[in-house]
């Protein structure tokens, strides 16, 4: 028996040993790919930090946003975290018989704690099993490598279980309480004698110790490699905040090329999620431009550029990716590793082996310009990716590099760049608008200042509410409230310009970036202090993107305003607004800047008014489809977003259909026309409505 004893040491060493080494290859290799991309900035506190992994990590927020999956994700994440005190209990058993963690009279509370939850690892890996095989949710991927995982784990309790019970027969224990799966495997097996108990001992133990060695070198070379890189990169948190993105500095004049169309032109954290990915197929179950049938599935995009960083990794670092390496000789990775270590530069080494080109070879235009940025996807990754950024990076490259757009947005931002709109109409007509009603007054800041009266509120009309002439009703709506309030205002007028958000979501940088510093100009010109918009997108741009350039103001969305000011008791709605509302979230208000609550509120603030939730809504809100400058498109593939939006909407059957974005109002408008609902269901701004209940009118116009 000693001599088998020192032979199971002496495989054991090895086993492990060279397991963990192919392990440290793995992680050392990613790292090195990742290390291809640009450096990356980042300014959170390690306060920040260690609440997010507390909050993302521990208490799997993200995860349970899907309760089915959630729990199960829960059951194994803790349960393989507890479950390797159990592990390490078997390997002593099998390195030392009769030996077992120290952990003296509290041990068999442990035996028993272990196989509880062993019993609840197995119950998750079958419930798991039956989500992806067999009720076939469509999001999850169905093939042998997809299951693998539940192969593994399933593999290490049955051992594990089955070890223990051979134990109790090879070293003739009682059956025991603190074991009761253990012991009731060893009555089954009570016929058979010692020998074969500890040859079934041996046979579990290395089966365990196999396949967890297994487990270890497969996770970082496949999709569970978010084991590793996912707390990293809930760790080091977003690149920019929520609601910005990274700015280009066209000063350097080192900088050859703009945007990204190579995967080194990306930021390391930026290749981190690549790496982070779950696979989870969340992002792109809640995308608008997947659900309608467009090209776009983010999670297909962070594959195929994981994939491709997998594979220019290989060619330039000539580290083979996938390990052991003479098992996966004949794979695409490896063959790569192997060609580039005959070159004698490492940058030389990737051309010819792998695609430098990211866009048109990797990710298709089709792809890039699909996307409506409304975030939906990083709201739902339990990972903390970001799609968003990687896919406006490829769209500057496009833009700024190769001139390359959509013809209708092409016109768009032509027109920005002359008239300061998307329609080209005058920059003189501007404020045209607030001479539609002669029941309100809207002063601009040149009238203010020549009269010598000052004003609290910068009202930032924006170019919707400037020009489109049904948010033009908007923006005299929010007119009106604000004299009934007693609030003191005035606009720009025709010398206020496009905030740029539609330049900077579709590419050019470089319009966005003039036009912020011009508008920053014009508001310190003034001393502009506080700012309302109508406009979630100038908001968001105003908000959270102008203050790199110099901004120093507060900015609110009227809704914000609105809801203080019927809480101080300035605006007081009174006459009954008797509707069924449904309110549909704006992207830029919502996922962007968090602001949920306050257009319920109104709504609920207002008597008559039944507030009616679609079953998409708050941070699970379904895009509009005008976001990232498709408000200036046609849709020519699939079905149309905002019309499958409207259908979820008319799905509850409201009289009213609520919005707080101009933007948003007229893609819901022009879905209820095109399902043949306007005469029935309204569709309006939060303001509108309010307006209806302060300065009472008899019927609801659109």
């Amino acid at each position: 028996m000693d001599a088998l004893l020192i032979a199971n040491w002496i495989a054991f060493i090895i086993v492990t040993a060279y397991a963990f080494s192919l392990f440290g290859y793995v992680v050392k290799t990613r790292y090195e790919y990742i290390k291809l991309g640009k450096k990356a900035e980042f300014d959170h506190s390690m306060k920040e930090r260690l609440e997010a992994i507390l909050v993302k990590v521990f208490g799997q927020k993200k995860l349970l946003k899907d309760k089915k999956s959630g729990t199960i994700h829960v059951m194994m994440f803790y349960g393989f975290l507890l479950v390797q005190f159990g592990a390490i209990d078997m390997v002593i058993k099998g390195l030392s018989p009769e030996s077992h963690l120290p952990l003296g009279p509290l041990y068999p509370a442990f035996t028993f704690f272990q196989e509880l939850v062993t019993l609840m690892i197995l119950t998750a890996v079958v419930w798991a099993f039956y989500r992806r095989y067999i009720e076939a949710i469509a999001r999850l991927k169905k093939g042998f490598k997809a299951g693998l995982v539940l192969l593994f784990i399933g593999l290490l309790m049955i051992s594990v279980l089955f070890g223990n019970g051979m134990e109790i027969l090879w070293h003739d224990l009682e059956y025991t309480w603190s074991a009761p799966v253990a012991s009731g495997i060893a009555f089954l097996f009570s016929w058979i004698n010692e020998t074969a108990a500890i040859a079934l001992f041996f046979f579990s133990w290395w089966i365990h110790l196999l396949v967890l060695l297994t487990f270890m070198v497969y996770v970082p070379q496949s999709k569970h490699a978010h084991l590793i890189a996912g707390p990293v990169n809930v760790f080091l948190g977003r690149t920019n905040k929520v609601g910005q993105l990274a700015s280009i500095d066209f000063e350097d004049e080192s900088q050859e090329e703009y945007g990204v169309n190579k995967i080194e032109d990306f930021n390391q954290k930026q290749l981190v999620d690549l790496y982070a990915c779950v696979e989870c197929g969340r992002c792109t179950n809640m995308c608008p431009a997947t659900a309608t049938g467009k090209i776009l599935s983010p999670m297909d995009l962070i594959v195929k550029l994981r994939d491709h960083l997998t594979e220019k990794g290989a060619a330039v670092t000539s580290r083979t990716p996938w390990v052991p390496a003479y098992a996966f000789s004949n794979t695409a990775g490896n063959q790569i590793a192997y060609q580039s270590r005959g070159q004698q530069e490492t940058a030389a080494a990737a051309e010819g082996l792998v695609s430098d080109e990211l866009i048109g070879n990797v990710i298709t235009e089709e792809e890039i310009w699909a996307c409506t940025t409304c975030r939906n996807c990083e709201d739902q990754c339990p990972v903390e990716n970001e799609h968003v950024d990687k896919i406006i990076d490829m769209r500057r490259h496009l833009v700024l590099m190769e001139g390359k757009m959509d013809s209708d947005v092409q016109r768009a931002i032509t027109n920005i760049e002359r008239q300061g709109n998307p329609w080209g109409i005058s920059r003189k007509e501007r404020e045209n608008w607030r001479d539609m009603r002669d029941d309100i007054v809207v002063p601009t800041v040149k009238e203010k200042e020549k009269a010598g009266e000052e004003f609290e509120y910068l009202f930032w009309v924006g170019s919707m509410g400037s020009y489109d002439n049904r948010s033009q009703k908007i923006a005299a709506s929010f007119a009106k409230i604000m004299n009934e309030a007693g609030i003191s205002f005035a606009i720009l007028g025709n010398k206020e310009k496009n905030s740029g958000d539609t330049p900077r979501r579709v590419g050019n940088e470089f319009l966005f970036q003039d036009l912020a510093q011009k508008n920053i100009e014009t508001f310190q010109k003034h001393n502009i202090t506080k700012i309302v918009t109508i406009d979630p997108h100038a908001y968001n741009s105003l908000k959270n993107e102008y203050p790199e350039f110099g901004l120093e103001a507060e900015v609110f969305h009227h809704t914000e305003l609105l809801y203080d000011w019927i809480k101080e008791g300035k605006l007081k709605p009174k006459h009954e607004v008797n509707e069924r509302i449904t309110y549909h979230d704006s992207c830029y208000l919502g996922r962007y800047n968090e602001v949920y609550d306050p257009p319920r509120e109104i709504l609920r603030s207002i008597p008559g008014v039944e507030v009616i939730e679609m079953d998409r809504n708050r941070e699970n809100g379904m895009c509009c489809g005008a976001g990232g400058g498709l408000m200036w498109t046609e849709e020519d593939t699939g079905s149309r977003i905002n019309v499958t939006r409207t259908e979820q909407a008319l799905s509850v059957k409201p009289s009213v259909i609520g919005s707080a974005c101009p933007y948003c109002l007229t893609m819901m408008s022009d879905g209820t026309k095109a399902k043949e609902v306007e005469e029935e269901v309204a569709t309006l701004d939060i303001v509108e409505i309010l307006e209806r209940s302060i300065v009472q009118k008899e019927a609801i116009v659109q």
